[in-house]
Formats: structure tokens, C-alpha cells, sequence
């Protein structure tokens, strides 16, 4: 974007296209560009002296700055109060507008605000007019053409505010811009599982600060608007661009939510379908990534109602037992051997009192009232089971299998 052109900052056309009516005498702009020097150094002064911002500026890299801008702001200034009679407003004062412009980005860069700045300007028109108008009062200018001097002063300042202003706003469009691709990529870094050294230099280039931990966290597409707000700002969002990412979810890696925040960002997520995976090691938060996209795609706590989110942590279980299907089928059928060769309808009644009698820790009236059946019932059943499987029901390595295929 280019500086503003010779408008206000109301988007009216300026007092600059109104300099031609001074009619200067050539002797009167000579007395003015003698005092050019001495104008400037006053400014210089005043400015460092007045503005906090630049306060004891006047000597090192700021002082030439400071020094440098005034010179060429106050030779744009009369060059434009001495433009021939129909000249353009803005030919003149071009290089000056671009000056200001390249300050308001410099100073995005710097971290400033544009306060400093903009008081620089008007402390900078309070003394040039001061001391112009002296000089052109002894050099024998009338009152009407003093006035019309001033309104040229104070126009041709508003346009360098504005040049300024436009800078800063450019910059910072594009230090965000830059800033947020960066963040990008080292949210699409941390879950691909990059190196440590890598992931490293992708968060000084972003200028994030590392955590302690990072949480994995799907959410809902439809669901992103305005979660954001409620989350950590240090959370970083890849995009959709994800391998292995669910359909129609985003990922969020939330910083810190370990521990007791964790309850915090349940609650923060509460309404969103989200699934939140550990709290892992900021650098190894691909671990999270995969256990909630695992959860995701089994479906665990789907059917939970205000669209509660999933944590992972009360899963583990079911994650651990869907983590290999053929092995757990392999084992369930090596396990359950003995009931194969019974009728299908008894082999079903005896496999629901086996996990029964395994979950209830052999407790017959707990696991009756499970069933729905009478204790004599369980009874009989777990008869059938001591003949079937014989000592096996004593050895812990078979309670192990056999819990874990009925689990």
C-alpha cells in the first residue's frame, strides 16, 4: 500500500492544493529556506524534549532519524508553499509523504504505538510556524497571507500524520499476516512429531513461547466460531490441511491444561462435541493428536448429551482395547474356546455370567441382580463354567485374558 495521497484524514481534499495562493515573494522563500537549518535543529530539540517517547534521543541512531524526518518534512513544506501557480498538490510533498509513511512502519516494527509520533507532529507545526511566520512577518508579509501560511502548516501536518498512520496500519497487517502463517506452521510441525531442534526454531520464528504442555483437541468445524475467545490465546490452530484429521473436525493444541486446568477446559469446551486428548510435552503433543483422533474415530462418548466433551483420560480402557482389533478378536476366540461348542443361546447366557462373575469379582448376588436372574441361576451357570474351563478359573493369567476379551 502506498502512502495517503493529498486528502485529510476525514478523506477530504486538503489545504495542500491551496499553497499556490500564498504568492510568496521569491525574497521572502529565500529568508525562509536561510532559516531551514536553524528551524530544524529547534524542532529537533523541542520534540526529544517534549515527547516522552523520544526523550534523550538526540544522540545515537534515533537522533538521526528524528533529525533526517524533520529536515525532509520541512523542505517538502516549502517546496510546496513555493509550487508554481497549478502544479499538482502532491508532486511536491511526495517525498516527504513516503517519509512518513516508512516512520509509521518502522515504528509497528519497533513495537511502538504511533503516540509518540504523532505528538512529534504537532509539537514539530507548533515550532516551524512559530518560527516561520516570525521569518515571514519581518520579511513583510500581511496578515491574510500569514493565516492562509498557517492553515498550509497545519494541512501539510495532518497529511504526514496520515501518511504515518497508514504505514503503521500497513505493518502491522503485515507482521500479523506473517506472524500467523509462521504459527501455522509450527502447530503442523508439532503434530507431524518434527524434531525437537526443528520445533525449536519454528517457535522463534513465530515468536511463540513454548509451554509447559500442549493438549490436542478436536473440535467440530461449525463449532470453532468463537471458542477461540475462550481458550488460552497462546493456542495454535494448523488449518485444515492435517493428515489423518476427521472430517469436519479442526484441531486445536491448547497450552497448560493439565492437571486442574484440565477441568477448565472441559468446562470452556462444554456444548462443542470436542474431544480432548492428554497433556503432553509441548514438543511431543503428535502423542495427543493421535489418542483424540483415535477416540474420534471410535466414536467414545458420543452419545453424550449437551454435546459434553470426550476426554480421553476416562477412556483409556477402551483405547487400550481397540488399539490392535485383530489381536483382541484372536484372543477373545482363543479365551471363549471352550464355549464353542455349545448352542449359540447358551454359549451367549454363559459368556454374559463369565464377564459377570469377572467384573463383580465372583460376588453371586451382585452378578444376579446384573442379570436380572435368580443367585440360583448364577449358580448353576457358574457349575457349567467350573466344568468347561476346570482350573483355568483359578489361574491369574487366564482371569487376565479372559477379562480382557470381555472387558
Amino acid at each position: 500500500m502506498t502512502p495517503a495521497k493529498a486528502r485529510g484524514t476525514d478523506g477530504r481534499p486538503s489545504e495542500l492544493g491551496k499553497g499556490a495562493e500564498l504568492a510568496l515573494d521569491p525574497a521572502v522563500m529565500a529568508t525562509l529556506r536561510a532559516e531551514l537549518p536553524a528551524v530544524a535543529d529547534r524542532t529537533v530539540e523541542a520534540i526529544t524534549a517534549e515527547v516522552p517517547g523520544y526523550a534523550g534521543a538526540l544522540r545515537g541512531a534515533m537522533g538521526q532519524t528524528i533529525a533526517s524526518a524533520v529536515q525532509l518534512a520541512l523542505g517538502g513544506f516549502l517546496d510546496l508553499a513555493s509550487r508554481p501557480s497549478g502544479s499538482g498538490p502532491s508532486r511536491p510533498v511526495g517525498p516527504a509523504l513516503e517519509g512518513a509513511y516508512r516512520l509509521g512502519r518502522g515504528e509497528a516494527r519497533s513495537g511502538r504505538s504511533l503516540d509518540a509520533l504523532l505528538a512529534a507532529y504537532r509539537v514539530g507545526a507548533r515550532v516551524s510556524w512559530q518560527h516561520f511566520s516570525s521569518a515571514g512577518v519581518a520579511g513583510g508579509l500581511d496578515s491574510g497571507t500569514v493565516a492562509r501560511f498557517a492553515e498550509l502548516v497545519f494541512a501539510y501536518i495532518d497529511q504526514l500524520s496520515a501518511a504515518s498512520v497508514s504505514g503503521h496500519a500497513d505493518e502491522l497487517a503485515q507482521s500479523g499476516r506473517v506472524r500467523a502463517r509462521h504459527l501455522e506452521r509450527l502447530a503442523q510441525s508439532l503434530i507431524g512429531g518434527a524434531p525437537a531442534d526443528v520445533l525449536g526454531a519454528a517457535a522463534q520464528r513465530a515468536e511463540w513461547v513454548p509451554p509447559r504442555s500442549l493438549t490436542a483437541v478436536l473440535v467440530p468445524e461449525r463449532r470453532v466460531r468463537g471458542l477461540l475467545a475462550r481458550l488460552d490465546p497462546r493456542t495454535l490452530a494448523p488449518g485444515d490441511d492435517v493428515p489423518g484429521l476427521p472430517e469436519g473436525d479442526v484441531v486445536l493444541l491448547v497450552p497448560d491444561a493439565g492437571g486442574a486446568a484440565r477441568a477448565r477446559l472441559r468446562s470452556d469446551l462444554q456444548g462443542s462435541d470436542a474431544v480432548v486428548g492428554p497433556a503432553s510435552p509441548w514438543a511431543s503433543v503428535s502423542a495427543s493428536f493421535d489418542r483424540a483422533v483415535r477416540a474420534r474415530r471410535l466414536g467414545l462418548g458420543g452419545d453424550q448429551a449437551g454435546g459434553r466433551p470426550v476426554d480421553t483420560d476416562e477412556h483409556l480402557a477402551s483405547l487400550l482395547l481397540a488399539a490392535d482389533p485383530l489381536a483382541l478378536a484372536d484372543l477373545r476366540a482363543r479365551v471363549l474356546a471352550p464355549l464353542s461348542a455349545l448352542r449359540p443361546t447358551v454359549a451367549d447366557k454363559l459368556t454374559e455370567t463369565l464377564r459377570s462373575w469377572l467384573l463383580n469379582h465372583g460376588r453371586r448376588d451382585h452378578i444376579a441382580a446384573e442379570l436380572f436372574v435368580h443367585p440360583q441361576t448364577v449358580r448353576y451357570r457358574l457349575g457349567q463354567l467350573r466344568e468347561l474351563y476346570g482350573d483355568r478359573l483359578d489361574d491369574p493369567q487366564t482371569i487376565l485374558e479372559l477379562t480382557i476379551a470381555l472387558a
